[in-house]
């Protein structure tokens, strides 16, 4: 598995951290920047990393800014993402289990560095459990196609 990771500023500390974690584990990364913690805009981060997930350059993302809610929606801007915002292990599991999730949001100002390493730990961990939730996830991808 190959993970993207982007953030702005809020979050770029955070992404380090997790950066390092997937290291450690062993896990394939690329990196969609920024590159430090001077201000840029979230909306371009969000695009980059959503489209390199939609492109198949990477199977999933991670998604961070200052508060996860800024990215998120920008992320969700793009077709065929399901980008979840994550404040705990419970949500991040769901967010894959019932919403096959591609990509999670963390807010960096918001939660821990240990607490985002359990839930990123978490949803990486998760499988899609299909059945009535591929159901559900198809009629949020027909609402998509017919904007």
């Amino acid at each position: 598995m190959k993970i993207g990771i982007g953030s702005d500023h809020g979050g770029f500390e955070l992404k380090e951290y997790i950066k390092e974690f997937l290291e450690k584990e062993g896990i394939e990364y690329m990196d969609y920047g920024t590159n430090s913690s001077e201000s840029v805009d979230y909306p371009d981060y969000g695009r980059k990393l959503s489209e390199a997930v939609i492109a198949g350059e990477v199977d999933k993302g991670i998604a961070i800014c200052g508060t996860g809610i800024g990215i998120s929606i920008a992320c969700n801007k793009v077709k065929g993402i399901r980008c979840a915002l994550c404040g705990d292990t419970y949500s991040a599991r769901m967010s894959v289990e019932h919403n096959n999730a591609n990509i999670i949001a963390l807010g960096g100002r918001v939660i821990g560095k240990d607490l985002a390493i359990e839930i990123v730990s978490t949803w990486l961990k998760s499988q899609f459990l299909g059945g009535r939730h591929e159901r559900r996830v198809n009629k949020i991808s027909d609402i998509e196609s017919n904007l």
